[in-house]
């Protein structure tokens, strides 16, 4: 039987061209003599940080839209992506660049016909499978049954929003929504990775604890620059400096990275594989993000549990953390966007206030697998 071909959208501007960066490439040539303007100072689409009005001005330019360099590896995305979905260029353009912009896409993604490309600025009513974009207010109020964050520096301190980090991450994720997780549930009888994807609240972290005391089970020590908190102790993560981890990071040495309520939290290959290889289980409670990408290296060794908590019940736990007001309230914030996780996952617990019972179903989800 052919296989349902899922509807598929794509962001332009930062998705499948350059745009941020090569505005502020342009800007730094125009102002030689000031310090150099860096990526990381642009934290949303508007133009709050130095030239950011120059910057805004640019994107309206039909100029600077026919001369975008293509994201590496777009191309080939947008190929193989075509092969197992209905492509659509969903681009947000003022009216007298739109020739600009739909030249190029003809001419750089044959493969997708000029029917599908569509322009405007009312991303809200388009009705898809999956919209890929790096807008946060764009996937906010998508009506795509999946709408999915494109990871950039300007969207990093957002939580909770259904996420990827690279082409090949979103094209697994797409292959897990085609498929529907149907075809094989994850075996981790002879080792493999349980991530314990879940709103903050839903007691994660209690939960990879007390799997952790069991045979089998272990926790991979993950870097973070948040804050060790009180109740923790010194080996509950590595705990260092953000200068430290964006270094650690430019120089590979995690193969999965995430932000979570601003904080960047990072795998080593290296700590999950040794774990694996011993046949046991590797227990990492995770953002989507995340999850993703270890769903998209382990594939069938990698389960993908939700771990679903009341709402009121995670509110409250949220409420009485040893952490700023700023980020409670930003986890609060992002407790709908979290819930929604759940339709990607492999399976889903309930947690009440005695973990022990959430336990025990993943163990029977374990043992499923066999």
């Amino acid at each position: 039987m052919r296989k349902y071909r899922i509807r598929v959208g794509l962001d332009v501007d930062d998705t499948l061209y350059e745009c941020n960066s090569y505005a502020v490439e342009i800007i730094n040539r125009r102002h030689p003599d000031e310090e150099p303007l860096r990526i990381e100072e642009i934290t949303s689409w508007g133009g709050a940080e130095r030239h950011g009005d120059e910057r805004i001005a640019l994107y309206s330019d039909p100029e600077f839209v026919s001369t975008q360099p293509i994201t590496p590896g777009a191309q080939e995305f947008v190929k193989k992506l075509s092969e197992i979905a209905d492509v659509f260029f969903v681009t947000a353009v003022p009216p007298r660049c739109m020739s600009a912009r739909a030249e190029r896409l003809v001419r750089d993604f044959p493969e997708i016909p000029v029917q599908n490309i569509l322009l405007g600025r009312r991303k809200d009513i388009i009705q898809l499978d999956i919209m890929l974009d790096d807008g946060a207010h764009n996937i906010s109020s998508s009506r795509a049954a999946y709408p999915v964050l494109f990871r950039k520096p300007w969207n990093v301190g957002l939580s909770g929003l259904l996420s990827v980090n690279s082409y090949d991450d979103f094209l697994h994720f797409c292959e897990m929504v085609r498929n529907s997780f149907t075809e094989n549930f994850p075996q981790l009888t002879h080792g493999g990775v349980l991530c314990l994807v879940g709103p903050s609240g839903s007691s994660k972290t209690e939960i990879a604890s007390g799997l952790t005391k069991l045979e089998g089970f272990e926790k991979p020590l993950t870097s973070t620059t948040r804050p060790r908190r009180s109740t923790e102790g010194e080996s509950a993560y590595r705990f260092i400096g953000e200068e430290q981890f964006l270094a650690e990071m430019k120089a590979g040495n995690y193969f999965e990275t995430t932000v979570y309520s601003g904080y960047h939290f990072g795998t080593s290959e290296k700590d999950i594989d040794c774990i694996v290889e011993r046949g046991h289980i590797a227990v990492i409670p995770i953002d989507i993000c995340g999850a993703i990408t270890l769903k998209n290296l382990y594939r069938e060794r990698a389960m993908l549990v939700f771990t679903r908590r009341e709402r009121a019940d995670a509110i409250k736990s949220i409420i009485g953390r040893d952490i700023d007001i700023d980020d409670k309230t930003r986890r609060i914030m992002s407790l709908d966007f979290e819930y929604r996780n759940s339709e990607v996952c492999d399976a889903e617990v309930t947690v009440g206030d005695d973990v022990s019972s959430a336990i025990g179903e993943i163990l029977e989800l374990i043992h499923q697998g066999k």
